[in-house]
């Protein structure tokens, strides 16, 4: 399963909320993809959702969403057609654009693959175009309801049955999907394009694949998915395709950087990322990245360390530094030290040591160990020097912070 999970609505090209989907890796996305699911399915079709998941799992946000009247969203499918779900498709990348970012990879599954193709061109940021059983005509789709196009010509409206669901088809939606030219699209389309379909397929046959081939220009790629159905049941098949179009798109692709501020020398900048609500990349002075964020329980990504997965760190590395260099200095033969730090909070009346006396205090506690030939006396030197290690010793002391907001 991807890292995590977005779900909300966006106004869709008619203003009715459409429901989506948003499915981030671990991590910061490479880049993010856009897709279109098949003729009256949803955004969690099993296809569509083992896809997002192999997606992620290559570093890819995936955007999916329902197209008006579908699933969660709003509307009327009987007012929709073709030229909608392509408007809707827009609309989408509209959304990523002004609130994460526009997508570089479009992906479309049978009829939802052609409506990419259409799409496309009026997405500048898009780069790469993959299609999953698409046909080469959108009135392919009228072979599902061939039986009522006449009654539906005839009266301007019929109740079908798809999937085992009722739709409501109207003679405008034929109309509309008899007036595409997509084969002329594909052949102006101007963006890498990658065909999967399954020579197998008997709701699409592999015909509409090669017509769509013929007419793009390169740079195209076909993959053969053979044994594989029309919706593309197996998992392992989803893997599959997949991993094929995150392997093929990372070749056209520019990946996506939060803005990361420049490194200057003595200083660490903690910057938020459009990646999660809490997660923060964080550049040092000498210009390495890290990645900081809160646990899923308190409403984070579990993307990178905590704050206070950091502060340990920082005190565990000085010491195991500053033991590592005392021993050398001294000729010590210590072949490796560890060590292992928690932080609790604890009454202060039950430190009696402590000069506070009420409320809670900080605790850290840490556990050293130390390998090598080292008699007692030299164990217990090294021991001890690392309480005195420069981080120790900072947060230890009298610390000043100084803050200013910047205009």
């Amino acid at each position: 399963m991807s890292a995590k999970t977005q779900r909300f609505t966006f106004p869709g090209s008619n203003g009715n909320e459409l429901a989506a989907r948003l499915d981030l890796p671990s991590g910061p996305p490479r880049a993010y993809a856009l897709f279109a699911h098949c003729f009256t399915c949803t955004k969690d079709i099993l296809a569509a959702s083992r896809i997002a998941d192999g997606l992620t799992g290559k570093g890819i946000g995936v955007l999916r969403f329902d197209f008006t009247g579908l699933g969660g969203s709003d509307g009327e499918f009987s007012n929709t057609n073709f030229s909608s779900n392509v408007d809707d498709l827009i609309a989408a990348a509209d959304h990523m654009r002004e609130n994460l970012a526009a997508p570089q990879i479009l992906i479309g599954h049978s009829l939802g693959g052609a409506a990419v193709l259409m799409a496309a061109r009026r997405m500048k940021e898009v780069r790469a175009v993959a299609t999953i059983a698409a046909p080469a005509d959108p009135a392919h789709v009228a072979h599902t309801f061939q039986s009522f196009v006449e009654e539906i010509e005839t009266t301007g409206t019929a109740d079908v049955l798809l999937g085992g669901r009722p739709f409501q088809i109207q003679k405008q939606f034929i109309e509309d999907i008899r007036s595409q030219n997509l084969e002329a699209a594909v052949a102006k389309l101007h963006k890498a394009l990658l065909i999967l379909h399954a020579p197998g397929d008997e709701i699409v046959g592999i015909e509409n694949a090669a017509q769509l081939f013929q007419a793009a220009k390169h740079p195209k790629s076909f993959i053969t998915l053979d044994g594989t159905d029309h919706l593309l049941s197996r998992s392992a098949d989803a893997k599959y395709a997949a991993e094929t179009i995150a392997t093929w798109a990372g070749r056209y692709i520019d990946v996506v950087d939060s803005p990361k501020p420049k490194a200057i020398p003595g200083t660490v900048i903690v910057a938020e990322t459009t990646a999660g609500k809490f997660t923060n990349t964080i550049v040092t002075g000498s210009g390495h990245v890290i990645v900081a964020d809160e646990p899923e329980s308190v409403g984070g990504d579990d993307t990178g360390a905590t704050p206070y997965d950091l502060l340990l760190s920082s005190l565990g590395a000085c010491k195991t530094m500053t033991m590592r260099m005392y021993a050398e200095r001294k000729g010590y033969a210590l072949e490796h030290a560890e060590v292992r730090l928690s932080h609790d909070k604890i009454y202060a009346k039950d430190c009696e040591s402590c000069e506070t006396k009420t409320g809670k205090i900080d605790q850290i506690k840490t556990e050293i160990t130390l390998t090598g030939d080292l008699s007692d006396e030299e164990r217990q030197k090294v021991f001890e020097i690392a309480e005195r290690c420069p981080v120790h010793r900072t947060i230890t002391s009298e610390i000043i912070i100084e803050a200013k907001l910047k205009s």
